[in-house]
C-alpha cells in the first residue's frame, strides 16, 4: 500500500545524537530509517515535526515518511517496532495525504522540563530529570517566566548553532508548578529556536535560586545577547510532550493547560523514591 504514513513516536533519547541523521552517530532518524530498511527492503526519509537535540526525549513526536513497500500503517507499526530498541516505540500510524509536511502542518508544541528538588539523588527518574539539591522559589521563577510570554526576539535564549532565519518567536504560555519532588515547566508554543526551553529552564532556575531577581530576565530579553542569559539546562529533563495538529486543540490546551492530579499523571515516565 505506497503512500505517506504518519506516525507518533516515543523515545527516551538518553543514549542518542538527537533527531537528525548525523554520520557516525546514533540518531532517532537515523534508527527509524534502518528499520524501515530491515523491515521493507526500501529506503525512505523520515521527517520529524520538531528536531529535538541529543539527550532529549518525546512523547508524541510526529514524524512522516513516503512509504514505497506495500505495507499498510498498522503492519508497519508492528514491524518497525520490531527492528526498534526497547527506548523507541511507535505508538501509532496511519495513512496521510501526499506531499504531509509534519514541520509545515504543526499548530504548535507542547514541551515540559522535569526537575527533581531534592538533597538526595533521584534513583529511578535520573535519566529524566535535572537533580537540583538547593530548594527553589517557584513563586519568583513564575514571575520570570511570565516575562518571556507573548512574541519576543528570543536571541539570549538562542544556541550559538541555531540556524532558524530570525529569532523571533511566540510563547503562548510558560509555568512552574510542584508535584511531589518534582518541579515541573510546561511552556507551548508555535515553534521553538534550537535550545530555546533549556535556555529558558537555566535561566530562570538561577532565579529560582535566588541568583537573578525576577526582573532581570526582561534584561536579558531585551539584550538579545546569549551571554546574558543563565547556563543551558541539562537535555535528560526536557521532553517534546506533544506536537498539535488542530489549531483550536492547541489554543485551547495553551491558554488553559491542564493542572492538579491528571496533569501530574501525564509526565512521562517519572516515579518517586
Amino acid at each position: 500500500m505506497p503512500g505517506r504514513v504518519r506516525i507518533l513516536l516515543a523515545y527516551q533519547g538518553g543514549r542518542y545524537s538527537g533527531w537528525q541523521v548525523q554520520p557516525e552517530k546514533v540518531t532517532i532518524q537515523g534508527l527509524l530509517q534502518e528499520a524501515y530498511r530491515r523491515m521493507t527492503g526500501r529506503e525512505t526519509v523520515m521527517q520529524a515535526a520538531a528536531r529535538t537535540d541529543a539527550g532529549v526525549h518525546a512523547e508524541r513526536q510526529l514524524v512522516c515518511f513516503d512509504n514505497p513497500s506495500r505495507h499498510p500503517p498498522d503492519k508497519l507499526l508492528e514491524g518497525l517496532n520490531h527492528h526498534l530498541p526497547e527506548d523507541v516505540a511507535i505508538i501509532g500510524a496511519e495513512t496521510v495525504e501526499e506531499g504531509f509536511d509534519p514541520r509545515r502542518r504543526a499548530a504548535g508544541k507542547h514541551y515540559r522540563y522535569v526537575i527533581w528538588n531534592r538533597r538526595i539523588r533521584p534513583v529511578f527518574s535520573r535519566e529524566l530529570c535535572w537533580h537540583i539539591r538547593q530548594p527553589l522559589q517557584l513563586h519568583v521563577m513564575n514571575q520570570a517566566g511570565a516575562i518571556l510570554v507573548g512574541e519576543h526576539d528570543f536571541s539570549a535564549f538562542r544556541a550559538s548553532g541555531c540556524t532558524a532565519s530570525s529569532p523571533v518567536r511566540r510563547l503562548d504560555y510558560l509555568a512552574w508548578r510542584q508535584d511531589g519532588p518534582f518541579v515541573v515547566c510546561d511552556a507551548w508554543g508555535r515553534a521553538f529556536l534550537k535550545q530555546m526551553v533549556r535556555n529558558m529552564v537555566g535561566t530562570l532556575v538561577e532565579v529560582g535560586r535566588g541568583r537573578l531577581p525576577p526582573e532581570a530576565v526582561s534584561e536579558i530579553l531585551a539584550a538579545r545577547d546569549r551571554r546574558r542569559a543563565g547556563p543551558t539546562a541539562p537535555a535528560r529533563g526536557l521532553c517534546l510532550v506533544k506536537v498539535y495538529l488542530d489549531e483550536e486543540e492547541y489554543r485551547a490546551d495553551a491558554a488553559i493547560p491542564r493542572a492538579g492530579p491528571e496533569a501530574a499523571a501525564d509526565i512521562l515516565p517519572l516515579r518517586s523514591l
